[in-house]
């Protein structure tokens, strides 16, 4: 079973244009709301390539339903630690070029109480886990080092994979538990104080993640693909080239055939072949949908990694 811990539901506001005009009238073609939060991607793409998955987190009143329903019409399994109030709402516009622009909201405030109440939902329901998948942002009143008690409330068993911001990444790596972590290229610079220009800088600017506690880092690269490495062996796959509708969603679909991947056993190389095809089978649907299991497979025939 792989459990997946979300802080911070949203409400994905997806709004197409054909050109964002910055301090002009704009114009909307189409817009669409989903029910999602990172660590909710990553169990829907889980469900979609057919293992067991248990999402948790903060969950908020007014919201509560819609997003159990999203859930439960992808047969995802869910335990939600619920507050008062309303899912902050994060609105991402897209124009012709498929030029992303995102405004993300933080969310409700949440108590001391509730925090502690997640962190033994964690505890209890991480035992014979497989795989603990702990992504996104925290809402107000959450402090940074929340991210470290959540990775020290996981069951011993169960291999950790973080994906979020520096500053809450930092506080997770303190554990030593951490099996995976899964940046970006913007990420990567950031929390390595790295600029890189090849997969071999890519793979240096990597080890600073290591170097903090994580066992091995994925790093998607876009349309590049991705590098895998443990700062030992590192791998590289390329994206196969597709029409790119939206690129929301794509790490998180990444993520998801990771955990399927580990969860089969399969070897490295394989599991970074899987990222990229779930990855680049994310960004040719529209909007904030995710990956479908056709096109993932139809893009994993495609692809194949090599050693750096």
């Amino acid at each position: 079973m792989i459990l997946t811990v979300c802080p911070n539901p949203s409400i994905d506001c997806t709004i197409e244009l054909d050109s964002l005009n910055v301090g002009h009238l704009n114009r909307i073609d189409s817009k669409v709301e989903t029910y999602s939060g990172k660590a909710l991607n990553v169990a829907i793409g889980v469900a979609r390539l057919g293992e067991e998955c248990l999402a948790t987190g903060f969950m908020f009143e007014n919201h509560r339903r819609m997003f159990e329903h999203t859930l439960e019409k992808e047969g995802v399994s869910h335990h939600f630690i619920l507050n008062p109030g309303s899912a902050r709402v994060n609105y991402k516009i897209i124009d012709k070029r498929s030029m992303l622009t995102e405004i993300n909201d933080r969310g409700e405030q949440i108590s001391r109480e509730k925090q502690l109440e997640l962190l033994e939902t964690i505890k209890e329901k991480s035992i014979g886990a497989e795989i603990v998948v702990i992504s996104g942002s925290l809402p107000k009143g959450v402090e940074h080092s929340f991210y470290g008690e959540m990775v020290a409330s996981v069951w011993e068993g169960a291999k950790i994979i973080i994906d979020t911001e520096k500053e809450n990444m930092i506080e997770a790596l303190k554990k030593r538990r951490v099996f995976m972590v899964k940046p970006n290229i913007h990420e990567l610079e950031d929390f390595s104080n790295m600029i890189v220009h090849s997969n071999n800088d890519i793979v240096e600017a990597a080890k600073s993640y290591v170097e903090a506690g994580a066992q091995s880092v994925l790093v998607s690269m876009g349309a590049e693909g991705a590098v895998l490495t443990d700062g030992k062996e590192s791998f590289f796959c390329k994206s196969a080239s597709v029409a790119v509708n939206s690129t929301v969603g794509a790490g998180d679909s990444m993520v998801a055939a990771t955990c399927v991947g580990l969860s089969l056993g399969v070897p490295p190389t394989e599991i970074l072949r899987r990222a990229v095809a779930a990855g680049t089978a994310a960004v040719t649907t529209s909007g904030t949908n995710l990956f479908y299991k056709d096109k993932y497979n139809e893009i994993y025939t495609k692809i194949k990694t090599e050693k750096i």
